[in-house]
């Protein structure tokens, strides 16, 4: 689906369905220098079980086009433009990996009319990044993308249902950044993310805004963002609960089936609930 947000072009991908704002809406909101194709198979289930998928390109990611937004609170205004511009009318499920995991809590906490539950995945708060890998990302990204594949992925080899057997996660994740930063070279995207994480200093505030319920989904092999952050931050908040998975950073890939039976368990109790 392409709309145009603040005058710019800008893309969700809808899991292959014509988009029906009509039906529960689920909104997916990506990590740094990532796109919409990291939730492939949580997309395509969503809209094929009574939901309607906004599965966002942020700002300067792939197919959205301007310049890449600087903080985690501007790309959280951005999803809800997105997802008004969509015609959803009732509140929608936002989901978020890693930086979008931020961007999650911020649309909950900056727009509670409009947010019915969330889903971090892969969070933490502070979110702070290494001065030795901000560096990278800006002056060295082939570097940086080196480095966050490594920490991402606790496996060498793919597991069977996503995308399948002979699949190569370590590979599709560096070509996907390198396609990010190809597509827009003078912005410096994945140093724009990694700020914008490391910056973010209201996440205790938002936390405790938000009255929605919550998910966290954790990986028990994260690297990247520390499985008992995302328990301190769960802790601050008013209806939060907890899934750990056996994988790492880069769990939608490592651990796929396990990632969409918790979202969904979730989004059907709370739809259930009213």
């Amino acid at each position: 689906m392409e709309l145009t947000i603040a005058g710019q072009p800008a893309y969700a991908y809808t899991g292959g369905k014509t988009f029906d704002p009509a039906q529960p809406c689920a909104v997916f909101i990506h990590g740094a220098q990532n796109d919409h194709s990291v939730w492939a198979l949580q997309t395509r289930w969503f809209a094929n079980h009574g939901f309607s998928v906004l599965a966002v390109d942020l700002p300067g990611h792939n197919r959205s086009q301007g310049a890449p937004l600087a903080t985690v609170e501007a790309m959280a205004d951005w999803v809800m433009a997105l997802v008004a511009a969509a015609g959803v009318a009732a509140p929608a499920f936002v989901f978020g990996h890693s930086m979008g995991s931020l961007i999650a809590l911020e649309c909950a906490a900056r727009h509670p009319q409009a947010v019915r539950g969330i889903g971090l995945l892969a969070t933490a708060y502070p979110m702070k990044v290494s001065d030795a890998l901000l560096d990278a990302s800006l002056n060295r990204e082939g570097d940086a993308i080196a480095m966050v594949n490594t920490w991402s992925h606790s496996s060498l080899a793919n597991k069977p249902s996503s995308p399948g057997p002979g699949a190569w996660m370590h590979g599709g994740s560096q070509r996907l950044m390198e396609r990010v930063s190809r597509n827009n070279p003078q912005a410096h995207v994945f140093h724009n993310d990694f700020s914008a994480c490391n910056a973010y200093a209201h996440g205790e505030e938002a936390a405790a805004a938000a009255a929605c319920p919550a998910l966290f989904i954790t990986g028990s092999k994260d690297m990247m963002t520390s499985p008992k952050a995302a328990q301190a931050l769960a802790g601050k908040m008013r209806s939060a609960s907890v899934v750990t998975v056996p994988c790492g950073h880069a769990l939608m890939g490592e651990r796929p089936d396990e990632v969409l039976d918790a979202l969904a368990a979730f989004a059907r109790k709370v739809v259930a609930a009213g």
